[in-house]
């Protein structure tokens, strides 16, 4: 256990694209792009948590697949946790977000990541996961 804020993130994959969503919120990091994904809350597990936030802010639900990495500190209060995901029911809608946009290997740094993403980003792309 950890008395460290837990953060859980998607690698939506499909078709071999990643899904990607840009923040509108808080206002420092409002146009940043991120894995979908939120807070765990107190008694909840990681993937209770994450299938969660992907319903609430993507209106889908997910099979959780394997995790990416270990805990990726995010700052000396939080950390992410990563699992790679599909889509089982639904279509992804940007119900918190500005905008979604599906990224193949090649276009994986075509976006602003948010700093706590970049590097999952860059095991996600090493893990050779997605189509050029």
């Amino acid at each position: 256990m950890t008395d460290k804020l837990t953060v859980v993130g998607a690698a939506i994959i499909s078709d071999g694209l990643l899904l990607t969503a840009q923040r509108a919120e808080p206002p420092h990091m409002a146009g940043g792009w991120e894995l979908p994904g939120g807070k765990v809350d107190p008694g909840e597990s990681d993937e209770d948590a994450l299938v969660r936030e992907c319903h609430e802010e993507l209106d889908v639900k997910v099979r959780l697949g394997r995790r990416i990495g270990d805990d990726w500190f995010l700052s000396d209060r939080a950390l992410l946790r990563v699992w790679t995901a599909r889509v089982i029911e639904g279509e992804p809608r940007a119900l918190e977000h500005t905008a979604l946009r599906w990224l193949s290997r090649d276009d994986l740094y075509d976006v602003d990541w948010l700093p706590g993403d970049r590097p999952v980003i860059d095991a996600i792309a090493a893990l050779d996961l997605l189509k050029r």
